[in-house]
């Protein structure tokens, strides 16, 4: 079953994660880089995932109390058992979960992440195929060149000019349409004078 892809605010929300092993410490790393306050619970934690830079590493058992005020919790423990009872007490509770190498006890997925600039790509193939989604990861880290990346920078920073010298929907997509066409169609990144041209014509 196909996953709709919200993108959600996680800076400084409390992500619990059970388990301390390489799983454990990959799941930190991709969570770390949107802000999320980190809790790892496990009696062996591996010495990078402890070393984390903003994480908080508890070296013991997982008890219930810890999905206690949780945003999402991540079942990384080497249980299965375990992890299970995981998903069954944050799913009473509402809580979101993601059960390692388990998609039947997942309420979300972790994407394949490419994450440049401020431009962040989440693919998922429904947990079907995960060398499909490193794919299509690798194929739009392609796609998102240096070029492409200053493409959307200049339309980030004409969106207001745009904005408040269109005064219609279909105005402003047209001219922000144009701006990209002239941003990809050479191969030199245009000008400020050049985009202003451009848009006082328009």
């Amino acid at each position: 079953m196909a996953f709709f892809p919200f993108f959600i605010d996680i800076a400084n929300r409390k992500v619990l994660i059970a388990g301390g092993g390489n799983v454990a410490l990959r799941k930190a790393e991709k969570l770390l880089q949107f802000g999320a306050d980190i809790t790892v619970v496990a009696p062996v934690i591996c010495t990078e995932l402890e070393q984390l830079d903003g994480i908080t590493a508890e070296r013991r058992g997982f008890t219930d109390s810890d999905i206690d005020g949780a945003f999402a919790v991540i079942a990384a423990t080497d249980d299965r058992a375990l992890n299970s009872h995981i998903y069954e007490l944050c799913t009473r509770r509402n809580i979101l979960v993601n059960t390692v190498d388990d998609p039947e006890n997942c309420g979300f997925y972790f994407p394949a992440l490419v994450r440049k600039n401020n431009v962040t790509v989440g693919i998922s193939t429904g947990g079907a195929s995960p060398v499909f989604a490193r794919y299509l990861r690798e194929k739009t880290e392609e796609l998102l060149d240096e070029k492409t990346l200053a493409a959307g920078d200049i339309l980030a920073k004409y969106r207001p000019l745009i904005k408040q010298g269109f005064p219609t929907e279909e105005q402003r997509k047209n001219a922000a349409e144009a701006v990209l066409e002239r941003c990809t169609e050479s191969g030199e990144i245009p000008t400020d004078k050049e985009i202003n041209e451009l848009l006082e014509r328009l």
